[in-house]
């Protein structure tokens, strides 16, 4: 059988199949998508409505009707196949969804290939304002660092997943649950249009088909898939987000979380998968580097507050410079006493404190300098 009947026959599945069948995906992994095909043509019991289906695809005049909206249909025997997605043939299949898909629409000059270094940005389409500026942040960070962002051009978290790397001039990708020629939400038309005509926009979904809930959970599985990790931004308690999470962590991809107020309904479902272990705490787009980076690469500094002159003093140091009065002077014996320390040892450390600036002798004794201040508090 030639390469070219191969690719006709994972057109005509594509076209058949509901995006996501697991157990034609098997199939077509292990005999191939011509001999899967026959078998199914052969079983017309089974499954009839899809052999229907498979009987109705010309593949001849799906290629040259995609073509002429500027679409086109990838493989795995393409150059431009991610072969990340790869990995859903060892994922779990969740009410018979899973496997890698057959192949995919793709409308946009971007090539798949180029997403080996994406991180998916997903959540709440009942984003708060905080929840959206986060997700705008942490994607323009992502951007700016050269990794495409992947999310599913919805409402809320995914609009500004798009729109942060957008702004930043770097790469986006939007994932569909429609067919690559429609658009979805309508609301969002010109974001769609505006990816497709730089980026790209992929589906497995057949051309010219609606989104449903079914295919909403198989397009979340590939979100996850083409993605080297994925950041959960808002997500409610039964977020459709946390589907994606699901899929992240079932691959082996980092799943992140990003915190938001205790009290809010939105970022229930992300503290829920922190709290848990699922997900790792992320508050900025380095902090998203860091992690799904390679070894030594966007390596963070560990936050610290301001260094003070005090920073690396012993705690018997921190004792006697605590006990330097502010207004008045006094002896170091008095000092020693009240910072329970001997007195040639306090005149040591009252030496080294004079010498860091910190205190000062007059006629009436030790003081602090104005402005020191006192060492303060955990």
């Amino acid at each position: 059988m030639s390469a070219e009947q191969e690719r006709l026959a994972r057109v005509r599945l594509s076209h058949a199949l509901e995006p996501g069948d697991a157990k034609v995906a098997d199939a077509v992994a292990t005999l191939g998508a011509i001999r899967t095909l026959d078998e199914l043509l052969a079983d017309t019991e089974s499954r009839p409505q899809l052999v229907d289906r498979v009987h109705e695809a010309d593949p001849d005049r799906l290629l040259s009707m995609a073509e002429r909206q500027g679409i086109r249909f990838v493989t795995p025997a393409d150059a431009e196949w991610p072969t990340q997605l790869d990995d859903l043939a060892h994922g779990q299949r969740v009410q018979g969804l899973g496997g890698v898909p057959v192949g995919l629409w793709v409308r946009g000059p971007m090539t798949l290939g180029e997403l080996s270094a994406s991180v998916a940005v997903v959540g709440s389409r009942s984003a708060t304002s905080y929840g959206f500026d986060v997700a705008t942040d942490v994607a323009a960070t992502l951007a700016r660092a050269g990794a495409p962002v992947i999310s599913g051009a919805a409402f809320g978290i995914d609009q500004a997943g798009h729109r942060g790397a957008l702004a930043a001039g770097g790469g986006t990708v939007a994932v569909l649950a429609c067919g690559a020629d429609r658009v979805y939400p309508a609301a969002h038309r010109e974001l769609i249009e505006h990816i497709a005509q730089r980026f790209a926009v992929v589906s497995e979904a057949p051309l010219g088909s609606s989104p449903t809930k079914v295919r909403f959970l198989s397009r979340n599985r590939l979100i996850a898939a083409l993605s080297r990790g994925t950041v959960l931004v808002e997500a409610a308690i039964r977020s459709g987000a946390l589907n994606t999470a699901h899929w992240a962590d079932q691959l082996s991809r980092v799943l992140m979380g990003v915190p938001g107020p205790v009290t809010s309904p939105t970022s229930q479902g992300v503290h829920e998968q922190i709290r848990r272990g699922g997900a790792s705490l992320v508050t900025s787009g380095l902090e998203v580097l860091e992690l799904v980076g390679a070894s030594g690469e966007h390596l963070m500094a560990v936050p610290r507050g301001p260094e003070r002159a005090h920073d690396g003093f012993s705690l018997q140091e921190i004792r006697v410079l605590d006990a330097v009065p502010v207004s008045r002077g006094a002896g170091s014996e008095s000092i020693g006493r009240i910072a329970g320390v001997g007195v040639q040892e306090t005149e040591r450390v009252l030496l080294a404190l004079a010498g860091a600036g910190l205190v000062l002798e007059g006629a009436d004794g030790w003081r602090l300098v104005a402005g020191a201040g006192r060492t303060g508090g955990t």
